[in-house]
């Protein structure tokens, strides 16, 4: 074989930089400890003018390894692909995750939408065994739980 043949091809790379040792990475016990987190890490200039997608990765402890940004959308919708969150949560190791998305308008009713992209991505990871643990409607000062009510297959 020729250099050139293995020379023309893109190199891949998987990196997880750990800031914070294990010991002390906030444990999440509750929707309202993930609601927290998500919170203090949303911009306080862009929650009420339009949706992002965000997910907490967590090690077997069910203690925050980091945030992950997905996706962002416009004032009533936001894409979400599934190959981004796996491909998050797969490099970083990590064995469950929280999904979180806000709502501009306020509103804590979860779409159809909203519902349809849950049990897909719960459907994708359970291939993975990945935990999905639950999947929060955020707010600027509230939030909605589907683990809370049983829209998920796992609860925290």
């Amino acid at each position: 074989m020729t250099k050139e043949f293995h020379t023309n091809i893109s190199q891949i790379t998987l990196q997880y930089q750990r800031k914070v040792k294990a010991n002390e990475r906030p444990k999440i016990s509750s929707a309202l400890r993930a609601y927290q987190l998500f919170r203090a890490n949303w911009d306080d200039m862009t929650i009420n003018l339009f949706e992002e997608f965000k997910i907490l990765l967590l090690d077997r402890n069910n203690c925050c390894m980091g945030i992950v940004p997905i996706a962002k959308g416009g004032v009533s919708g936001v894409t979400v692909d599934p190959k981004l969150i796996f491909a998050s949560a797969l490099k970083a190791r990590a064995c469950g995750i929280i999904l979180g998305h806000n709502h501009p308008s306020g509103g804590l009713k979860a779409s159809s939408a909203d519902k349809a992209i849950t049990r897909k991505i719960v459907q994708g990871a359970h291939y993975l065994d990945i935990s999905i643990l639950d999947h929060l409607i955020v707010t600027d000062d509230e939030y909605y739980s589907m683990a809370d009510d049983n829209l998920v297959s796992f609860t925290l």
